[in-house]
């Protein structure tokens, strides 16, 4: 049974392209596929999609499994959107930035609340179990929650007192702002992209042509009122579709494009930022996931087990899940024995099914080569490992594949398999025991391999000894997130759900808040008519003649002047 909130499938949607707060029509169009009628006929719901995108089809009479289409863009339009970007930055920029942040904060979390439930529709449609597409939800609320907007504030603007002085340290908005957000996850990416114009920038968004229907909603029938209702100048936003590749260099040989945010591959990522250094624009890279979390004998293994299971969420096609665990050698057979009971509860299903976690994998080969990778290299089967069908029965036709843990003995050569040293995008989840040894050498190394991980999105620990929690909080270098004891994927206020190290991130990489990627720092002194000579020469008279310097003032943030 499906979910009663949900018996009504997502109504057609007909979305052009939005540039310079216009609508731009076209005659290319790509249609979207309802995901419940992939799973009832794939083969027949694909061939209609492929025709209608073709034209080979005419739109007058679309049945129910085409719920929306969005206008391809060409490449005028893409470059008409550049340039209404590029005049609406200024101008935008110059809004004070309680408009820009608060009221802009404050109306969108409140359009979200209003429409959370045709947003989950929408996901649903898109092919994001319910369960995952409420989480999706959650996730926006915290972002533009006032909690992480009150955080947002205290980094764009900090004023302290200084003598007679103002002195300020501020954020300002890089420009023009351009958006690639991946097929997995069009419509939150495209909504976390938004916080950049809370900065003071112009956005452009790619709604991605294979899953253009999220983005393209989130941003017409949420974010695009919300700019209109402030007052913010036309082009502020941005929408088109199309191909990746032509429009991602049109963005770079665009002199009016000042950042990229850039959703791919590690391998294609790390490319792209090479071409955007060289073209002067600032790349903003959110990659490849290969989430650690390490399980120590204290922790609570019902617990951390939970957590583990959220690897397999969207059948382990989701970024920022884990994907793979170190755990220690006293407790690895009662935590395999824990894990593989709580997995029951992962199911495959139709999208809009209540306690569905498992999505279709249409192609599977990587999935059980990189399986076979694994058993050829030692590890051994601890569940799973077969396709099966959408009632669980095991089939080697079946586009569902069990979720599936290995496990590996020894960090000593673990990185050889692959599943183990790279991100697999699959529901198969390697469990690395640690070598015996005393707890301080064991602590020891498992910190040396979390912070060898070439990835570093987000890691997790289970422990309850202080002084184990302690040194990873002192010494894991890597990753935009650490999370202690808790959901690895939960969404939390203040903190950032995107962004990370190395592969992760590129060579800029960090915890990702887009508000304040997009933008950059600049110090501001302001006073009502300062000698200069006591400027220059001033600070050492005052450290001879008193022993120190009197400590500046803070002043709230919000009595400043904006930027």
């Amino acid at each position: 049974m499906g979910s009663p909130a949900l018996k009504n499938r997502t109504p057609f949607r007909s979305y052009s392209s939005y540039v310079g707060g216009k609508d731009h029509e076209s005659d290319n169009w790509v249609y979207v596929v309802d995901s419940a009628a992939l799973l009832d006929d794939a083969f027949a719901s694909l061939s209609l999609k492929r025709k209608l995108d073709q034209g080979r089809v005419t739109p007058d009479s679309l049945p129910p499994s085409i719920v929306g289409r969005a206008a391809k863009a060409d490449r005028p339009t893409v470059e008409a959107a550049l340039e209404a970007a590029a005049v609406a930055a200024p101008a935008w920029a110059a809004f004070p930035l309680e408009t820009r942040l608060d009221d802009v904060g404050e109306l969108l979390r409140r359009r979200l609340s209003e429409q959370a439930e045709e947003i989950t529709r929408v996901l649903v449609s898109e092919g994001h179990p319910l369960a995952l597409a409420r989480w999706q939800v959650s996730g926006m609320l915290e972002c533009f929650g006032p909690e992480s907007v009150g955080f947002y504030r205290s980094q764009m603007r900090q004023e302290f007192r200084q003598g007679e002085r103002r002195v300020q340290v501020r954020r300002l908005p890089d420009g023009v702002v351009c958006l690639n957000p991946p097929h997995n996850a069009p419509l939150s990416s495209a909504l976390l992209g938004v916080t950049s114009i809370m900065a003071g920038n112009a956005l452009v968004v790619r709604a991605p042509r294979s899953a253009p229907l999220g983005a393209m909603y989130i941003l017409h029938e949420v974010v695009r009122p919300v700019l209109e209702e402030v007052g913010a100048p036309p082009g502020t936003l941005n929408v088109v579709c199309g191909d990746p590749a032509p429009m991602l260099s049109a963005w770079v040989e665009s002199p009016h494009v000042n950042d990229i945010m850039y959703f791919g591959s590690s391998e294609n990522g790390v490319r792209f930022q090479e071409r955007c250094i060289a073209a002067g624009k600032k790349p903003i890279l959110e990659l490849a996931g290969n989430d650690v979390v390490v399980v120590w004998k204290d922790a609570d293994l019902g617990l951390a087990a939970e957590a583990l299971t959220e690897s397999f969420y969207g059948s382990g096609q989701l970024c920022m899940i884990p994907n793979q665990v170190v755990v220690h050698p006293e407790v690895a057979d009662a935590l395999v024995a824990e894990l593989t009971r709580q997995i029951g509860h992962i199911r495959p299903g139709r999208p809009d099914e209540e306690d569905v976690l498992l999505t279709p994998v249409l192609r599977n080969e990587k999935f059980f080569s990189c399986l076979r990778d694994a058993l050829d290299k030692g590890a051994e089967l601890a569940c799973g490992g077969h396709a099966m069908q959408v009632d669980e029965v095991r089939d080697a036709t079946g586009i569902f594949l069990e979720p599936t843990v290995v496990v590996l003995r020894g960090l000593e050569g673990a990185r050889e398999v692959d599943a183990v040293r790279h991100e697999t995008f699959f529901p198969l989840l390697p469990l690395v025991v640690a070598e015996p040894a005393p707890d301080d050498v064991l602590l020891e190394r498992i910190v040396a391999y979390m912070n060898s991980n070439e990835y570093g999105l987000r890691n997790s620990v289970w422990a309850t000894s202080p002084e184990v929690v302690d040194t990873f909080l002192d010494r894991i270098r890597t990753g935009g997130l650490l999370k202690i004891n808790d959901s690895h994927i939960g969404f939390l206020p203040y903190l950032p759900t995107h962004g990370g190290t190395g592969l992760t991130g590129g060579v800029f990489g960090e915890a990702n808040y887009p508000i304040l990627r997009t933008s950059h720092l600049q110090g501001v002194s302001i006073s009502p008519g300062s000698r200069p000579r006591d400027a220059v020469f001033g600070g050492w008279s005052a450290i001879r003649g008193n022993g120190s310097r009197s400590a500046p003032t803070s002043v709230h943030s919000h009595d400043s002047h904006s930027g």
